[in-house]
């Protein structure tokens, strides 16, 4: 029997970044299913209807901070409204190109955040993250 490949979501308005993550995770050959979302809200829908289909649900989110309709801390107070629902823990990484030590600290204030990554993430840093589920 294989081992489970955890399943990714990638949130990110970017549109060059997420085709440039999306090869980047696969090419890894680590993860299972990548499902990419737009914007925060797009990313609760997701969700959302993951629980209410019992539909895939990522073992881990990559999510951008700076994004149009809703942020990734917007995300992150939405996440944490719903958490009780997830049938298990997400590691959420956040991914930023900012290196402002108050978004840093400000993402260690979220119990559920796992770590801050500075944009480009290459593929080592993705490999590293997978194999550490």
């Amino acid at each position: 029997m294989s081992p489970h490949k955890p399943n990714v979501l990638l949130i990110d308005d970017d549109f060059v970044y997420q085709f440039a993550a999306t090869k980047t995770i696969e090419a890894t050959g680590l993860a299972g299913h990548v499902q990419v979302c737009n914007d925060g809200l797009d990313a609760i829908n997701y969700l959302n209807n993951a629980i209410l289909t019992s539909g895939i649900f990522p073992d881990i989110i990559f999510l951008d901070i700076n994004m149009p309709v809703m942020d990734g801390w917007e995300f992150l107070e939405a996440y944490r409204a719903m958490e009780e629902k997830l049938p298990d823990t997400i590691n959420i990484y956040l991914v930023s190109s900012s290196v402002d030590k108050n978004d840093i600290m400000r993402s260690q204030q979220f119990k559920y955040v796992t770590d801050y990554l500075v944009k480009p993430v290459y593929k080592e840093k993705f490999s590293q993250v997978l194999q550490s589920l």
